[in-house]
């Protein structure tokens, strides 16, 4: 026998700290005595170990389902283990209090972001079928209902079983019990080779199309065909004996049709096998409680669409030719090649004379590392432009606001990232850096960093001149060949709580991005620990940092018409929550639409609602286009310093394609005026 330590990590009998750590799936934190017995594999083609246990502070029984650290180095194992414990939770949730909980494995908690991840399961109820020697001719109906139920209570959820298999179904001599929850699928999604043959339907085993709940009305029929006969079928249609065996031939031909689409449903199969079943599960599922706050959702949409715009801002034609608005003084600037310098080897900045440089490539990659005095304002400390975000027409300023630990600068250098990473291209965007010198550094610095499982230190507070810089430059080229700056700052969130002129500034920011650190605002207790880490509170009132911000924004009408986007950000710690599990699955948008991100913006806003309150929406109360959405930087949280497996981003370009999307660098259906609020209902 082997005790288990806080982290998860066998120990010898007799160490001195044989206690385990975990979250239960009331989100409650515990500890409690283990105990654990010889590790194994539960599949030999995938990563995870387990053992039995006992937990000595309830004398319950339990498995633990692990990866030891070499596997949990690996995202995609880490991914596995992931799927299998937000399935598990869902379930429990949906199930709790029902007759229809034992029909999955119960789960009594979890705990993840460690070096050695595990999930920990009450004792396994019966045995796999595929160790029985099949079952009697009583039993076996029983079975088969019990086991499409389960298909059925799955495609309630929106969820498709991929590994069922006689390994993975368990019977007790009474009922079924569903295990291999690691290869559950959300309906929909692109389907990805998965299981073993002739167990996975042929379009999965090919990787075709979209996961679809009749992929697991295939495998199911395999199972029972297998029990019936004792051989397996074929891998891509119907057993030629079928008709030979009553008790299959009336329900399952079309569970073995070779497409999808032509294969029963769980629920129409359910209800072949106990008529009336199907329709008492669908009935199980408790209502989540989002709909009051969806309905206010659409209700500040219906207002912000209704509501009559604010005066126009002054067309860009109209201003002086070749001038654009210094990011820091907020005074009008123009190219002045008597003004330009460039850093020398101690970044001290050196006057750049270009009258000795006739030959006009040099002249122009000469001027694309420089920057210009500003001398607009003469009261304003000494400041500098690079020369490329004066070149390009108007630049676009995005502000990242909230308090200090949200994760807004971890937020932002991945979104850097993945625009470097040609993220945008997709919506017709490119990208250069304004100034090659300050992109690598800040690859150097930050990016490369980050993405290596380093957490970096929080924004630095301004300096003595106390003005905002901004962290990061970039040119993006639209579809149209337009050409434009976009400068981003991230600013310390005590900063963001100044009253004076350091947030003068926002007087000339063209888009903003309010980021929600879910621990500040959500009272989950799933959530404590990460409270508990950095010591603080669930504040009601909202950040801090954005009323200080609102309320220095100039409204002229109803809402303010800057563009902005909210983003629950940290989302992986809830990602087992709903609704956050299902947006930080989603792949990227191929394309804009015009109502894009309005229904996970819908979400986000019903979940902010109901758990934080209002005060935690004024930026969509305030702004007439505001997009919400979940997004994940890490991936993961820290541990002792660092990502355990590094950092895996989730969602994080999103909040951007809005913004820009809004400002017409993406051109979307509808406009740039409509987007972020939809159009009214035809």
């Amino acid at each position: 026998m082997v005790t288990t330590s806080h982290t998860g990590r066998a120990e010898p009998a007799g160490a001195r700290s044989p206690y385990l750590a975990f979250t239960e799936p009331t989100g409650r934190r515990r500890t409690a005595p283990a105990r654990f017995g010889k590790p194994s594999r539960r599949d030999p083609a995938l990563p995870q170990g387990v053992r039995n246990g006992l937990l000595d502070d309830q004398g319950q029984q339990c498995v633990q389902v692990f990866l030891p650290a070499a596997d949990a180095a690996n995202p995609a194992a880490r991914a596995l283990l992931d799927t299998e414990a937000g399935t598990a939770l869902q379930l429990a949730r949906a199930l709790e209090n029902t007759a229809y909980a034992h029909l999955f494995p119960t789960l009594i908690g979890y705990e993840l972001d460690t070096p050695e991840p595990f999930l920990l399961y009450a004792a396994p109820r019966g045995i796999p079928v595929g160790r029985t020697h099949g079952l009697s001719s009583t039993d076996q109906p029983v079975f088969a209902r019990d086991l499409t139920l389960a298909l059925c209570l799955l495609d309630g959820q929106g969820l498709v079983p991929r590994g069922v298999s006689p390994a993975t179904v368990l019977w007790d001599g009474t009922s079924v019990q569903l295990w291999g929850l690691e290869g559950v699928a959300r309906a929909g999604r692109p389907r990805t080779p998965w299981g073993r043959a002739p167990y996975c339907s042929p379009e999965q085993q090919r990787g075709e199309g979209l996961v679809d709940a009749r992929d697991a009305v295939w495998s199911a029929a395999q199972v029972l065909y297998q029990l019936a006969t004792g051989r397996p079928g074929p891998a891509d249609r119907a057993p030629a004996d079928l008709a030979q065996h009553r008790a299959l031939a009336g329900t399952l031909p079309g569970a073995f049709a070779p497409t999808a689409g032509a294969r029963p449903s769980p629920a129409t199969l359910l209800e072949l096998l106990a008529p009336g079943e199907a329709g008492r599960a669908a009935l199980t599922a408790a209502a989540d409680g989002a709909r009051p706050h969806q309905e206010a959702y659409a209700q500040a949409l219906h207002a912000k669409r209704r509501a009559a715009p604010a005066p126009a801002e002054e067309a860009e034609e109209e201003k002086v030719h070749g001038e654009v608005l210094c990011p820091y003084c907020l005074e009008g600037i123009q190219l002045d090649l008597g003004k330009l310098f460039v850093p020398d080897d101690q970044m001290q900045y050196q006057p750049l004379d270009l009258s000795r440089i006739t030959n006009p490539a040099r002249r122009e990659d000469e001027m694309r590392a420089a920057v210009q005095q500003c001398t607009a304002d003469p009261d304003f400390p000494e400041h500098h432009i690079p020369v490329p975000y004066l070149t390009h027409g108007r630049p676009l300023t995005v502000a990242m606001i909230g308090q200090s630990s949200t994760g807004k600068s971890h937020l932002l250098t991945q979104m850097i990232a993945a625009i470097t990473d040609g993220g945008l291209k997709p919506h017709g965007v490119t990208h250069q850096s304004v100034n090659p010198e300050q992109h690598a550094r800040f690859v150097r610095e930050r990016v490369q960093p980050l993405r290596s499982g380093q957490v970096l230190d929080h924004t630095g507070a301004l300096g003595l001149d106390g003005f905002a810089r901004f962290a990061e430059s970039l040119l993006l080229t639209d579809a149209r060949g337009r050409v434009r700056p976009i400068a981003f700052f991230d600013i310390a969130g005590e900063d963001l709580v100044r009253t004076d002129g350091a947030l003068r500034f926002l007087l000339g920011i063209d888009a903003l991005v309010f980021v929600v650190d879910p621990a500040l605002a959500l009272p989950l207790p799933q959530l404590d620990e990460a409270r508990q880490r950095v010591g603080s509170q669930v504040d009601r009132d909202g950040d801090a940092a954005f009323g200080t911000v609102l309320d220095r924004l100039p409204r002229k009408g109803p809402y303010l018409e800057t563009p902005a986007a909210m983003v629950l950000g940290k989302s992986d710690l809830l990602r087992f929550q709903p609704p956050v599990d299902r947006w930080l699955g989603e792949d990227p948008p191929a394309a804009l639409g015009p109502d894009h991100f309005l229904e996970e913006s819908g979400d986000v806003y019903a979940f902010l609602r109901r758990y934080a309150g209002q005060a935690w929406l004024r930026p969509f109360d305030a702004f007439r286009r505001c997009t919400l959405h979940i997004a994940s930087a890490t991936g993961g949280q820290e541990n002792q310093g660092r990502f355990p497996a590094g950092t895996g981003p989730r969602r994080v370009l999103e909040p951007l394609l809005s913004l820009l999307a809004m400002h017409g660098i993406i051109e979307a259906p509808g406009g740039a005026a409509s987007f972020g609020v939809g159009r009214e209902a035809q």
